[in-house]
């Protein structure tokens, strides 16, 4: 029912920009929580940014101030800005949100495809 389709990424210089995008389509009563993740080759997936349930935003300490996050609820869409882009942020990034696609159903997790960003001079 519910898709999530990330864009933006692609190749940039260090200390360059990209701005992602995760697109919310199908039969979708309201978005909960909202975050990205990234995982790099052989490693662990990690939490880049969460936005709540209640609206509060925990960035991770390695984005903190060069990343951020936002969202325009009318269009189901989230984004992440990122600046001053360093090669170890390298990594697929994915999109994760917090969905009710039911009424009287409680929200659940859907993820989307993941977007690769390549930072390299």
């Amino acid at each position: 029912q519910v898709q999530l389709v990330e864009s933006g990424g692609g190749l940039v210089q260090p200390g360059g920009s990209l701005r992602l995008s995760c697109a919310a389509s199908g039969s979708i009563i309201s978005i909960y929580h909202k975050s990205w993740y990234r995982q790099a080759p052989g490693k662990q997936r990690e939490l880049v940014v969460l936005i709540t349930s209640n609206g509060r935003i925990q960035y991770a300490e390695s984005v903190k101030g060069r990343f951020t996050i936002s969202r325009d609820n009318a269009k189901n869409t989230v984004y992440l800005q990122m600046n001053s882009l360093k090669p170890e942020d390298k990594a697929v990034y994915y999109c994760n949100v917090g969905v009710v696609t039911t009424w009287g159903s409680a929200g659940y997790d859907s993820w989307g495809q993941g977007t690769q960003v390549t930072v390299s001079s």
